[in-house]
């Protein structure tokens, strides 16, 4: 896997503008100006697009049309993604439904009171997950351990339109001040969240096969449940048909409690979402490091 940058698509004026056609003209409008932003793209940010035909066509297998199409949809589907998030945190929340897929999991796991680790992606639209454990779990404290900090811009304009998150952010620094509030966070009961698909220079990394080929991972949140042995779920939010968005959250059962094992777990795991939501996965860069 190539080097991720640490930044993410998007721009504080393309934000600006969905919110205020939301506020002006509904959501439907939004989505209606999508399907002309998403086709930009297609020829506009060739990276992306290589990299995302790329997953389609090599690692899932697509036909070459089919995997064309499916770089629009994907596009069209992150961008509604973001749409949603505006629209449920800005009053909207009524329209959409939610699925909570193994909430027994998350129970269980507080009741240990070790705190806990929740491993994703950046796939589907976990930015909402806050609306689920302010639902159903009021008394659960969650930090989301971030790399990705340039978009202070974005977050904070955002927080001016729909509020502050519930959700703590916990930054990587290089001082490690993150390690001494992630050890505190942990005995208070509390969960941490990492995106574990991506690594950033300098940052130890693990080998392991992903879709058929051989990736490099971030060590970090696999060492910190193993060495610690706190307790694991694999979470994922996934947008379904009809504004239905399902919550997923699946526990990690240890063999041995090995950082490796989690690793494999995880990516097991990862692969199942990944095939049966392909359009949600979010990795616009040369992840597999094919044609560097």
């Amino acid at each position: 896997m190539a080097t991720w940058k640490g930044k993410s698509r998007g721009t504080l004026l393309g934000f600006k503008i969905y919110v205020q056609i939301i506020k002006k003209t509904g959501l439907y409008s939004a989505y209606f100006v999508l399907l002309f932003v998403a086709a930009y793209f297609i020829f506009f940010s060739f990276t992306s697009t290589k990299s995302t035909y790329y997953l389609f066509r090599k690692r899932l297998g697509y036909s070459p049309i089919n995997s064309a199409l499916h770089v629009y949809r994907s596009y069209f589907t992150f961008g509604r993604i973001q749409l949603d998030r505006i629209a449920i945190t800005s009053g909207l929340k009524h329209k959409f439904t939610f699925e909570f897929d193994g909430i027994e999991h998350i129970n269980a796991l507080l009741k240990q009171k070790k705190g806990g680790i929740l491993l994703t992606a950046h796939i589907g639209n976990f930015n909402l997950a806050k609306h689920f454990f302010e639902e159903k779990h009021s008394e659960a404290t969650v930090n989301l351990v971030v790399t990705d900090f340039e978009h202070r811009q974005i977050r904070n304009y955002l927080e001016s339109v729909t509020g502050k998150s519930e959700v703590r952010i916990i930054v990587l620094k290089e001082d490690l001040s993150h390690v001494f509030k992630m050890k505190e966070a942990l005995a208070n009961n509390e969960l941490l969240v990492f995106a574990a698909d991506r690594y950033l220079k300098h940052s130890k990394t693990y080998k392991a096969e992903f879709l058929g080929e051989t990736v490099n991972f971030p060590q970090g949140p696999f060492k910190l449940a193993a060495r610690n042995k706190i307790p694991v779920l694999f979470v994922h939010l996934m947008r379904e048909k009809n504004f239905h968005y399902h919550f997923y959250a699946r526990p990690y059962i240890p063999k041995e409690f090995k950082a490796s094992e989690i690793l494999k777990a995880y990516l097991e795991d990862l692969e199942k979402m990944v095939k049966k939501y392909p359009h949600q996965w979010y990795n616009y860069y040369d992840y597999w490091n094919d044609f560097s």
